[in-house]
């Protein structure tokens, strides 16, 4: 049976909500997305406290402090207890950039968009053109 403090870091990614399943950080730790202390780790190696985590999410690099290794997933309001968030802002200011403009504003009655607005808002958007 698993001692508590021998936590494999693909489970430890699954129950800090860092992956939404287990299966996907271990595939993540099998592409080398995943470093330990600058070093790409299996899925099997054993986390301890203190250990600084890199998760490679294009575009985005992200770093963690492990502070206390769990195999149990936790609700998102805990997670803070498990892991620290060393990313800088830098990093995180990629993900605003990188989202697609939403919506938009529509007066209130004024129905759907027709085909030529359409296209219009698409173009706008960075989409396809119709030429």
């Amino acid at each position: 049976m698993e001692d508590s403090k021998d936590i494999r870091i693909d489970k430890f990614l699954w129950a800090a909500r860092i992956y939404k399943t287990r299966s996907i950080a271990s595939e993540e730790c099998r592409k080398g997305k995943i470093l330990v202390s600058g070093q790409p780790v299996k899925p099997s190696r054993i986390i301890s406290p203190g250990e600084i985590i890199t998760i490679k999410k294009p575009p985005v690099t992200f770093t963690y402090r492990v502070i206390e290794p769990a195999g149990n997933r936790v609700s998102a309001k805990l997670v803070g207890n498990l892991i620290e968030d060393l990313t800088p802002e830098e990093e995180k200011v990629k993900l605003d950039i990188r989202q697609p403009l939403t919506g938009g504003y529509r007066p209130r009655g004024s129905g759907r968009p027709t085909k030529k607005e359409r296209r219009l808002i698409d173009r706008l958007q960075g989409g396809l053109d119709d030429d």
